[in-house]
């Protein structure tokens, strides 16, 4: 099977999954206060991502399933940076900044197993249009555009640029020392996203923010939903 075709049906598997959260959330919209649920628009939105996926190797970034990028590479390290990324996030904002408990599930998290689909599918949004899209389209035209001639001044501009946009877009309100705190750690974890993005393809950028999400939006939600919550 050719890489194009590998690449074509892991996205769909992952759009699948997406559309699975959406009925899911409208079947227990009911019952829970702030629950977010996606759109049908939000699939469309997805689907601008798939020509991107045939342009993987002419832009030099390995495709989703490459032989010649190991497996803990592409999936162990990177979900593991992710992992030390959402534990940062718990400790600083929910441990020192918010110990006393929840009343209620606060926006960010939502209620499991819903989570699971709710936090993949904005996580393989934000990896579409923050990696695949931009940095697939900066490093194709360094390549045509003068023969390759400055090819690492546009990767290294897709990659600062791109580390740069989550956190200035998600800039929060509060203290110095927390505005610098999320400016650092949200700068850094793109950074490492755009490097593996390069470096192992699609999956190893999605690894990064599924290890992310996975702590502090997945796992910390049961803790209060299940904890905190029947605390009162």
């Amino acid at each position: 099977m050719s890489y194009n075709k590998q690449n074509i049906i892991i996205y769909i598997v992952f759009i699948l999954i997406a559309f699975i959260g959406i009925y899911f959330g409208n079947a227990i919209y009911e019952k829970y206060n702030n629950l977010r649920i996606w759109q049908f628009e939000n699939i469309l939105m997805l689907t601008i991502g798939i020509p991107f996926l045939f342009l993987q190797t002419k832009a030099g970034i390995p495709n989703l399933i490459d032989e010649q990028v190991q497996n803990k590479k592409r999936f162990f390290q990177p979900f593991l940076i992710g992992v030390v990324f959402g534990l940062l996030d718990i400790i600083v904002i929910k441990i020192i900044q918010h110990p006393e408990p929840f009343k209620e599930l606060p926006p960010f998290l939502q209620p499991f197993p819903y989570s699971l689909f709710l936090y993949f599918s904005g996580a393989l949004e934000i990896e579409v249009f923050y990696r695949l899209i931009p940095i697939t389209t900066l490093l194709i035209i360094g390549k045509q555009m003068f023969k390759g001639k400055y090819f690492h001044y546009f990767l290294w501009c897709s990659i600062l640029l791109t580390s740069l946009r989550e956190p200035l877009e998600q800039m929060p309100s509060g203290s110095v020392c927390f505005i610098g705190y999320s400016l650092i750690t949200g700068f850094l974890m793109n950074y490492l996203q755009a490097i593996y993005y390069k470096n192992a393809g699609f999956l190893a950028t999605l690894s990064i923010r599924l290890g992310h999400y996975l702590f502090w939006h997945i796992l910390l939600g049961v803790y209060v939903q299940f904890i905190e919550l029947n605390s009162f």
